[in-house]
């Protein structure tokens, strides 16, 4: 005979880890119910019943859940040929196999800002398969030739087959920058990403190209305002990145490209940068290996090679700076890896908030995700020290895996 999972989780002997302030408690307690922080304190932690499930910590950390803000669930190949022969349900499953690896990494919330739609942030909800809460934009607005027009110059005529899966839509002119963010608003997309540059995996454009008219950039921004939405834009170069901002973008995906008048911009906007280091890193192998053009290559290699120095830039300045990774395919399980890559320049107490309270923020779930104040979802991470005095314990734990806990109930 099965006996169902208690409703309510104590965690007890623990340290808690705080990341708005960077403050770690002595020896706590925490307490959850129905998928909610109920309430945490220091000392004896309170008597336990038949129906809480206790978890002795043992003088771990207990941290908030993990949010990755650039993440690409249904890119799970970077074999453009073998992409092709997919259809949408092949394509979901391999997604949502993803995600619960994602999960078990910590990552407990994700934003996707292209292609996972609303049925698969349904079914993670449902429990159909474990994985993160996921926050989707559906697809991306590209303009033809740009960014996410992935079309063989062999190709003529109209972009077809926006049924498909993948990451991004054609839209074209004002009018259409209207009706491609009402669709997607439609179908539940929580955010609207406009790619206004050109990008490394994509063979036809270059990272400096200014993609959409400022015209079509504020028809956009318009659109998301109206919706109660916001635009965040993949751009590298300050030829877009400085217009979009101008144009009322609240986000910018990737700037590694980025100038000082960004810097201002981003910081008179109060908007959000998401830098995405590691997968300039994996890319630098793993298209090589999967067969990635020359000049996807060459691009590859400019913005890696500027990425770190931008980072160090904004952060410096004061941006408001959030953990994402950018991965596709086979280069998923470095996920973690980013936060090595930016503690060459970041404090591990500033690194932890870009992936959980400033996060929180960017995705308008502050005080509900990436925090333990009483009320958040119970989305925690359970780590063998404290990340604090050494951020790799949350890439590669010491002693024990890190433990996940996603809505007060322990990931197994």
């Amino acid at each position: 005979m099965t006996h169902p999972t208690p409703a309510r989780l104590l965690i007890t002997n623990a340290h808690l880890l705080h990341p708005e302030t960077a403050e770690v408690t002595d020896a706590s307690w925490l307490e959850a119910a129905d998928g909610r922080i109920t309430a945490h304190g220091t000392g004896r932690p309170p008597a336990a019943t038949e129906d809480v499930r206790v978890l002795d910590a043992r003088g771990a950390t207990v941290l908030p859940g993990l949010i990755d803000a650039h993440v690409h669930a249904l890119l799970t190949s970077i074999d453009a040929t073998e992409q092709r022969s997919w259809s949408a349900g092949y394509a979901t499953v391999r997604a949502l196999k993803e995600a619960e690896r994602m999960l078990r990494r910590g990552f407990t919330t994700v934003r996707d800002v292209g292609g996972a739609d609303h049925g698969m942030a349904r079914a993670l909800t449902e429990g159909l398969m474990p994985g993160p809460r996921l926050i989707h934009g559906g697809k991306a607005l590209s303009q033809t030739g740009g960014h996410g027009d992935l079309r063989p110059l062999s190709e003529d005529g109209a972009p077809c087959c926006g049924h498909r899966p993948g990451f991004a839509r054609i839209a074209d002119g004002v009018d259409a920058v209207r009706a491609a963010p009402r669709d997607e608003f439609r179908k539940g997309a929580h955010h609207l990403k406009l790619l206004v540059s050109g990008g490394v995996a994509s063979p036809h454009d270059e990272v400096s190209a200014v993609q959409y008219s400022d015209a079509e950039m504020a028809a956009a921004v318009e659109e998301a305002t109206n919706h109660n939405r916001y635009v965040t834009v993949h751009a590298y170069h300050p030829r877009g990145i400085n217009r979009a901002l101008r144009a009322g973008v609240r986000c910018v995906e990737h700037g590694n490209l980025l100038d000082d008048e960004t810097i201002q911009l981003l910081l008179q906007g109060d908007a959000f940068l998401v830098p995405t280091l590691v997968t300039y890193e994996q890319l630098a192998t793993a298209g090589r290996r999967a067969g990635m053009s020359e000049t996807s290559l060459r691009k590859v290699d400019d913005v890696r090679e500027a990425g770190l120095g931008a980072l160090e830039k904004a952060h410096r300045a004061g941006v408001n700076l959030v953990y994402g990774t950018d991965l596709l395919g086979p280069m998923h399980p470095h996920q973690l890896d980013e936060f090595t890559l930016r503690a060459q320049v970041q404090p591990p107490a500033d690194l932890i908030r870009s992936a959980t309270s400033t996060a929180a923020r960017l995705l308008g779930m502050e005080g509900a995700i990436g925090t333990l104040a009483v009320g958040a979802h119970a989305d925690l991470l359970v780590t063998d020290a404290n990340p604090l005095d050494d951020i790799s314990t949350l890439v590669t734990p010491r002693h024990l895996p890190n433990r996940v806990i996603k809505a007060g109930s322990p990931v197994t």
